[in-house]
C-alpha cells in the first residue's frame, strides 16, 4: 500500500501572469510587423532600382559635342552626338534662319579632306536631329555649316564658302 506521507509531491503548477503572455503576444506581433515592414522596404528598394535602370538607359549619352559659332564668335548653334541612338541633336542658340530659296546644310571637316556632308537642316526649326553614327565625327576637327540652295548640295559639289557657322568637335571623355 502506498503511504501518503511517503510519496513526494508534486508541486502544483504556477500559472503564467496575465501581463507575460500579453507582453509576449505584443512582441510577436511587433516581430511580424517589423518582418512585413521590411520585406515591403525591399520590394520597393528593388522597384527604384528597376526604375532607375530605366531611366538610365533613356539617357542621352552625349560622346561628342560642339558650338558652332558666327563670325563674331557668338554662338550660333549647339550640336551633340548621342552614339546609341546614332543621332546628332542641332539646337539654334540664335535666330538666324534661311532665307526662302535657301538651306543650311552640316559638313564634317577633316583637315586636308573633303568636306563630308551630315545633313540638310530643316528651316526654322530650334531643335532637331539628323541621322549620324560615331563614325561620322570620330576622325572631324571642326563642324561647319553653309548656305546652299533650297534643299542642299550634293557632297561631291561641296558646300559654299566661306561658312556661315563653324567650331571645333571634342570629344566628351568617357
Amino acid at each position: 500500500m502506498s503511504h501518503p506521507e511517503n510519496t513526494p509531491s508534486i508541486p502544483a503548477p504556477k500559472s503564467v501572469s496575465p501581463w507575460w503572455r500579453a507582453l509576449s503576444i505584443v512582441l510577436a506581433v511587433l516581430l511580424a510587423i517589423g518582418v512585413a515592414s521590411g520585406v515591403s522596404l525591399f520590394e520597393q528598394f528593388k522597384a527604384q532600382m528597376q526604375h532607375m535602370q530605366t531611366q538610365l538607359i533613356s539617357v542621352p549619352h552625349i560622346k561628342y559635342i560642339s558650338v558652332l559659332t558666327d563670325a563674331q564668335k557668338a554662338p550660333a548653334i549647339l550640336i551633340t552626338l548621342d552614339p546609341k541612338d546614332n543621332t546628332l541633336q542641332l539646337q539654334r542658340l540664335n535666330k538666324v534662319t534661311e532665307g526662302q530659296e535657301d538651306s543650311m546644310q552640316l559638313w564634317a571637316l577633316s583637315g586636308s579632306e573633303r568636306p563630308r556632308s551630315l545633313g540638310v537642316l530643316t528651316a526654322k526649326l530650334p531643335m532637331q536631329r539628323l541621322n549620324a553614327s560615331d563614325a561620322d565625327l570620330a576622325r572631324a576637327q571642326e563642324l561647319a555649316i553653309s548656305v546652299e540652295a533650297k534643299g542642299g548640295v550634293s557632297p561631291q559639289q561641296g558646300p559654299r564658302l566661306p561658312y556661315l557657322f563653324s567650331g571645333a568637335v571634342i570629344q566628351k571623355a568617357q
